[in-house]
């Protein structure tokens, strides 16, 4: 009997042991453990990977690692501050007037008829390894003309045995700029750069009348835009190229700065227009393919993507100068070493906030933002409004980092909707009524724990045209009371809602309740608490809300189509410039006519013309007055509720370095660094398991078989067994 209860015990005791010496609960593979990898997450799936395609902020985290337009951001100035990407330096710029004399820079811009960027790049840049570069000993490409037997086991870019690389080209950008005109692919950029670059929407035009023509059994087939001549771009050398524009726009080198205008190899656009590719996602818009420092090896978005290192990347130093305060802060410790510094990039996808935040605390993510559902145990509020870490984060060691994001979160009408949209008196009175209804500064404090600043008008602080007190409300919505905005009241509210036709929250003509539909995804103000805040302040004016909550694909495709009446949105400035919000209102960007940015499908005859006249313009008092001006008359139409100005908070842990805020700024990934062998001990230290209950269990299970053996060996032993 001892024997059998003492072997029991030493089998459950060895089991719990062996249980110690590994983490139960990581969610990674074992074979991952102690690599140079950096975890982090994401909630949205990105609907396109292609960069002519793609204008989302969950798209551009993974785009910008891979893709490398000419030019960048350096990673610490501020103010942001262009520099050469893959460009050997910055643009040389040339104006000319109408008779086509070479203008004297800095004169003005009303009379530069065009502009002129030459551009050119660094020599030696290679894409990454690819099948589409592939070729035979004959010099074809290896993988064209493939059978439905050739693809049936081919599900990504790693699944073709042979791969090749290029070097980058001026023709390769040359091509990125024509495919903006493609007449398969809608860039939402398309109206907008082809006011400005000569020759594209005539290179449009072209495209959609040859793909009219084309056989049935043909469209959809490569296009070789290579063919195809633009008067308005141009390959100078193989390592030159020029744009021209359309009279001056300084904003320009922004956007050279934005995947729109990266490089894209022919030969990867001819290897997935192959018949077959796209029922397997091989496509651009799944498989990126780019010179920069990652290149996406797993793509499965509902679940994990993951991006590898480039082994041609052609090789950077980390910066040597930043603004005051980053040497103390850490930030120009690696200076002069190579980048990047990390081999893999995991993103699994978390769909809800609680797990997303746990695994954070136990270091399994890197770094991680704050919710309004872990902000009181992230941070504490100090004197003056100050925010510190709170004493538990601190003790894991765990970073805080704020920034004034240059943000601004809005609810738009849809202006083409018969009953909140359109031009008129009713519906204008009905748009400020709601305006005032909605009480911004509650759902900042509730939902946002503090973190925003009521907005007045799309131009966020920090952005030259936003204007502090009482100069910078909006009087429609606010009156200045003892030295600060206050929202007018709800009496206000009604009495406008009245004077729209809707008095008690009825149809003057029908009786009828009036009902609104609030188009939103399911992972933002759809969750049921907001919804509810929602509601209320409807109901202040009696006015019934639906919100309808959706996935964000389904949102854009409804965006996009008008059939969204009021619908909640944000954006983050692509360049630091007020073009770059007040354009999201410019009547020629319209959503449903011209699938640009303008979502509230806003248009007025004055706003759009000082806008043409504002965008060309550089900083100045006379610049300062005309958008000032623009915001009057957004502030009386009322196309959007203006929402908040955003304030960014993120946590990272104690081994994550180089990492700093600036939401202008996203190809970050290249400049982060992490201490693997600290993040292990960590890990190791905080996900111990606690054993002590599982070997009381042990032993109470042991003590309840032992009489039962016992017996058992008693009535062997009376049998006369041994």
């Amino acid at each position: 009997m001892r024997a059998t209860i003492t072997t029991l015990a030493i089998l459950i005791f060895s089991g719990l042991l062996a249980g110690c010496s590994q983490i139960w609960n990581d969610p990674y593979p074992a074979a991952e453990r102690g690599q140079n990898i950096l975890y982090s997450a994401f909630t949205q799936r990105p609907k396109h990977l292609d960069p002519v395609q793609s204008y989302s902020e969950d798209e551009a985290t993974f785009l910008y690692q891979i893709y490398e337009p000419p030019y960048q951001y350096h990673y610490l100035k501020r103010p942001f501050q262009l520099m050469p990407a893959t460009a050997a330096g910055m643009p040389v710029v040339r104006h000319y007037g109408q008779q086509g004399q070479l203008l004297a820079a800095g004169g003005d811009p009303s009379e530069v008829a065009y502009s002129e960027y030459e551009i050119r790049i660094k020599s030696g840049i290679r894409f990454q390894p690819h099948p589409a570069f592939a070729t035979g000993s004959d010099g074809q490409p290896l993988y064209l003309g493939m059978s439905a037997r050739d693809l049936a086991d081919k599900r990504s870019p790693g699944d073709f045995p042979k791969t090749a690389t290029r070097e980058l080209t001026a023709e390769d950008y040359v091509y990125q700029i024509k495919r903006l005109a493609h007449p398969r692919l809608h860039s939402p950029v398309l109206e907008l750069m082809g006011d400005y670059i000569v020759g594209l929407k005539a290179l449009h035009a072209r495209l959609v009348e040859d793909e009219r023509k084309r056989p049935d059994k043909d469209r959809g087939r490569w296009i070789d835009l290579r063919t195809y001549p633009m008067e308005g771009v141009a390959v100078l050398d193989r390592y030159s190229y020029k744009i021209r524009l359309k009279g001056a726009y300084p904003q320009f080198p922004y956007w050279l700065a934005m995947p729109f205008f990266a490089p894209i190899p022919y030969e990867a656009e001819r290897f997935f227009a192959q018949p077959g590719m796209a029922e397997r996602n091989l496509t651009l818009d799944w498989w990126p393919v780019g010179t920069g420092p990652y290149m996406l090896k797993e793509n499965n978005p509902n679940a994990r993507m993951e991006l590898v290192r480039n082994p041609h990347y052609r090789g950077e130093t980390f910066p040597c100068e930043g603004e005051e305060g980053d040497r103390e802060a850490g930030f120009l410790a690696d200076c002069g070493k190579p980048i990047p510094f990390i081999d893999r990039v995991v993103f699994t996808r978390e769909k809800e906030s609680i797990p997303y935040w746990n695994k954070f605390l136990q270091g399994y993510y890197d770094a991680s933002g704050v919710s309004s559902d872990n902000f009181d145990q992230a941070v504490q509020m100090a004197g003056q409004g100050d925010v510190t870490l709170s004493d538990a984060m601190a003790r894991k060691g765990i970073k805080l980092a704020t920034s004034v994001a240059p943000t601004v979160m809005y609810m738009g009408f849809n202006m083409l909707d018969p009953v909140v949209g359109g031009k008129d008196e009713r519906s204008r009175k009905l748009r400020l009524a709601i305006s005032i209804a909605i009480d911004q500064e509650e759902f900042i404090s509730v939902f946002q724990n503090g973190r925003g600043v009521p907005a007045m008008h799309p131009i966020p602080p920090g952005i030259f045209g936003h204007r502090e007190g009482q100069a910078g409300i909006n009087p429609h919505v606010y009156d200045w009371v003892d030295g600060k905005p206050r929202r007018k009241t709800v009496d206000e509210a009604r009495r406008l809602l009245a004077e729209a036709g809707y008095p008690g929250g009825r149809d003057a003509r029908t009786g009828e309740p009036l009902i609104l539909n609030l188009d939103t995804t399911a992972a933002g103000m759809g969750d049921k608490s907001i919804v509810d805040w929602l509601a209320k302040q409807f109901r202040k004016l009696d006015v019934q809300l639906v919100v309808r909550a959706t996935d964000y694909n389904r949102f854009q495709d409804k965006v996009r189509k008008g059939s969204a009446q009021l619908f909640y949105w944000g954006w983050n400035a692509d360049y630091p410039d007020p073009e770059n919000f007040l354009f999201l209102l410019y009547g020629a960007q319209s959503k449903v006519k011209n699938q640009g940015e303008n979502a509230a499908n806003y248009e007025n005859g004055e706003y759009d013309r000082l806008f043409e006249k504002m965008k060309a313009m550089p900083d100045s008092p006379d610049r300062l007055a005309i958008i000032e001006r623009m915001l009057t008359i957004l502030q009386q139409d009322a196309p959007w509720i203006w929402g908040f100005y955003e304030k960014a908070y993120a946590l990272q842990h104690g081994w994550l370095y180089n990492r700093k805020p600036g939401k202008i700024v996203r190809n970050t990934l290249k400049y982060q660094r992490i201490d693997v062998a600290a993040r292990e001990r960590l890990r190791a230290e905080w996900n111990t398991p606690i054993v002590w209950p599982l070997v009381l269990i042990g032993l109470a299970c042991a003590a309840f078989v032992a009489p039962a053996v016992f017996h058992y060996r008693r009535r062997e032993w009376a049998d006369g067994g041994c």
